[in-house]
């Protein structure tokens, strides 16, 4: 599989490196000081567009990916009100397009057990919920997309909460707080608090490499396939 690699930060360079063991090839590697070579003519050489980016860029990154007819997988976060705009382009160009906030696996069995837990909570007025999220120093949006998704989810359940708000407290908003140290690579905790106990569920990645490992399978998995698709495709559930 031919891959075109747009971001080469960190990430970019550990999902250039995983690919290759895995006998791809790495055919475009854009980084921030060779954006302008970002053209239709140099991605039509790759299979495959792998995108991790920045809230600034993706938007067009990923719009450029699909109007070359180049399937794109973009880990970027920060740019989803223009989700519509890129769900209508694919199916205008009968594109094929991957999105997760987050591609670990054990993020996504996470979020199965966050829906339960959640599920449990429903009735249970006294315990009150909360997210916290940590990340390293560089990360530029916040909260980050993984917790956003997961207060999506904490929300479907608890229906006493009209939303989330960053890094405050209101009766009726479920509380999200965003740290930001040193080189964290992710870590994701669900709280529920009563007066007497508290219950948390952690997800705490050790490293980059779940993260890059996964979004190398769902470039081998988005390929031959038209449409938006995410986690829970890749994962075998609808």
């Amino acid at each position: 599989m031919n891959i075109a690699l747009i971001g080469y930060g960190k990430m970019g360079r550990m999902i250039d490196q995983l690919a290759q063991k895995r006998g791809h090839k790495i055919v475009l590697r854009i980084g921030r000081n060779n954006r302008h070579e970002l053209s239709p003519q140099r991605l039509q050489q790759a299979d495959v567009a792998i995108e991790f980016t920045g809230p600034d860029a993706a938007f067009d990154n990923i719009v450029t990916c699909i109007e070359a007819g180049v399937p794109v997988v973009s880990g970027s976060t920060g740019w989803l009100d223009h989700m519509n705009e890129v769900r209508q382009l694919v199916q205008q160009k009968k594109g094929a397009f991957f999105y997760a906030s987050n591609f670990s696996k054990g993020i996504w069995l996470f979020m199965q057990a966050a829906d339960m837990l959640s599920s449990l909570m429903a009735q249970q007025l006294d315990y009150q919920p909360s997210i916290e999220e940590i990340h390293h120093q560089h990360k530029k949006d916040a909260p980050s997309g993984t917790a956003i998704t997961l207060a999506q989810r904490v929300l479907m359940h608890l229906k006493r909460l009209q939303g989330w708000c960053l890094d405050s407290k209101a009766d009726d908003q479920l509380p999200v707080y965003a740290r930001r140290k040193g080189e964290v690579p992710g870590t994701h905790i669900l709280r529920f608090d009563s007066p007497v106990d508290r219950i948390e569920l952690t997800h705490m990645a050790h490293g980059r490499e779940g993260f890059a490992s996964g979004a190398l399978d769902a470039a081998e998995w988005l390929l031959g396939r038209t449409g938006c698709f995410g986690m829970e495709d890749l994962m075998g559930h609808s």
